[in-house]
C-alpha cells in the first residue's frame, strides 16, 4: 500500500534477492520513461523504496502521481 506523507506518496517493496529488485527497477525504469515521470528511488540489497510527488506541480503529489503508482503495482 503507497503511503501519503510530506507531499510524496512512499512505498518500500522487498524481493528475495538484488537481483529481483534490480530487475523490478528495471521494469519501473521503462514503464517511467513512457509514461514521462520519474520516481525519486533507493535501493539496498532486497529492498526498492519510491517516492512519488510532481515538481511541476509544487513537489505535491497528483494524479500523475497515483496514476504511476497504479501502473507499478500492477507489474507485481
Amino acid at each position: 500500500m503507497w503511503n501519503e506523507e510530506d507531499n510524496k506518496l512512499k512505498k518500500i517493496f522487498e524481493f528475495k534477492d538484488f537481483v529481483e529488485a534490480f530487475g523490478f527497477m528495471t521494469k519501473v525504469a521503462i514503464l517511467a520513461e513512457k509514461m514521462d515521470h520519474h520516481p525519486n528511488w533507493s535501493n539496498v540489497y532486497n529492498r526498492v523504496t519510491i517516492e512519488l510527488s510532481t515538481h511541476d506541480a509544487g513537489n505535491t503529489v497528483t494524479d500523475r502521481d497515483r496514476k504511476l503508482a497504479d501502473a507499478i503495482d500492477a507489474l507485481g
